[in-house]
């Protein structure tokens, strides 16, 4: 008899997430479906593009969180004892009540580790309460996981430090083919530079914004910020645009699809990402690929995204002067990058899907 792996996902529906779990499921699929029975609970099947795969939806499982902590905390467990799995994979977040030989977890929200001032809380409290709520969330259950599978190797060190966790694996994200261009897309009149996000607090768009507004009244005309809002998406979105909507060197593009997204890489000059918060940092290491200038906030997970990179500047993402700065000295051919250095991780350390299982699969005593 096969021995089962059960990857638990019932609460993903959309972006990076989904597409961790399709990643995930994919390497299942095509590497481990032959030695294991895998199984899969998701929210809806329509999203998983893996093969060799048994899917279960839990089609109610975000209606409310009262069906969620249902699922998790009660109905698993008895899922569990009936199919008796060697794995099981919880891949977003909660340590569900389970039984089986190995269990684990992938945590990626990183909410707890971020303090939101007064301002953050009017303009979404929802997300600062479910930051505390997750830090609690978090909390229980997880000492009873072989693995707690986090992405960098910062948030390794907060949950060690927070939870008193021993056996922490830093995952780092598969890298995803890019498509360049066929041919070189028509580049914009001015030096162009862009800031993909969806209008968290903590993502800090009003830096970036901050900053075109100093240099615009420092008479710089020179340059365009390109922000992925246009204020209708929520009540912080639509502060920064009243804000700086009459800053003539900001474009409110709005939301773009990855597609879109690419085809911008190709055009723009330099990638701006400010964000205070993050797991990873997607498009800083997307717009790697393409080689151009980057302009980061000096904070660990941008560091540890972007490896090995000579075409990089760091700045205080607390001051926008600071970003200011840079931008100016870039517009004037007189910035000097400062490179960076690819951070060295200590075990356990996956660096794909198939070192990750490895080790989930392998446990040390």
């Amino acid at each position: 008899m096969q021995k089962i792996i059960v990857v638990s996902a019932i609460n993903i529906l959309e972006g990076g997430p989904l597409t961790i779990l399709n990643d995930c499921l994919s390497y299942l699929s095509d590497n481990l479906s032959s030695d294991y029975r895998i199984i899969a609970l998701v929210h809806e099947i329509k999203n998983i593009k893996a093969h060799n795969v048994e899917c279960i939806t839990y089609p109610r499982s975000r209606e409310r969180w009262l069906y969620r902590l249902y699922y998790e905390y009660y109905q698993f467990k008895s899922f569990s004892r009936e199919i008796k799995p060697f794995l099981w994979f919880s891949l977003h977040d909660i340590t569900p009540n389970v039984d089986a030989t190995i269990r684990a977890v992938y945590c990626h929200n990183p909410s707890p580790f971020y303090s939101f001032s007064l301002n953050s809380l009017w303009y979404n409290y929802q997300v600062a309460l479910f930051s505390l709520f997750y830090k609690y969330l978090y909390r229980f259950n997880i000492h009873k996981n072989d693995y707690v599978v986090v992405q960098q190797d910062w948030i390794r060190n907060a949950f060690q430090k927070m939870y008193d966790l021993k056996k922490v694996i830093v995952a780092y994200p598969e890298e995803r083919p890019v498509t360049m261009p066929a041919h070189h897309p028509e580049k914009f009149p001015k030096k162009t530079f862009l800031y993909p996000a969806f209008p968290r607090v903590f993502k800090n768009i009003e830096g970036v914004a901050e900053a075109a507004r100093i240099l615009h009244t420092q008479g710089r005309e020179d340059f365009q910020f390109l922000l992925t809002i246009n204020g209708t998406e929520n009540r912080y979105a639509s502060h920064i645009v009243g804000k700086y909507k009459n800053v003539p060197t900001i474009s409110f593009i709005g939301l773009k699809s990855r597609e879109e997204i690419f085809h911008l890489y190709s055009q723009i000059d330099g990638l701006i990402f400010p964000s205070k918060l993050e797991t990873w940092g997607l498009p800083i290491s997307e717009f790697k690929t393409f080689g151009k200038p980057m302009f980061l906030a000096d904070l660990p997970y941008a560091h540890e995204t972007i490896g090995d990179f000579e075409k990089v500047v760091f700045f205080d993402p607390e001051k926008p002067q600071t970003l200011t700065r840079c931008i100016a000295k870039f517009l004037d051919d007189e910035l000097e990058f400062t490179g960076n250095r690819r951070v060295e991780v200590n075990e356990p350390f996956a660096r794909n899907w198939k070192e990750l299982f490895e080790i989930l699969l392998n446990p040390k005593s």
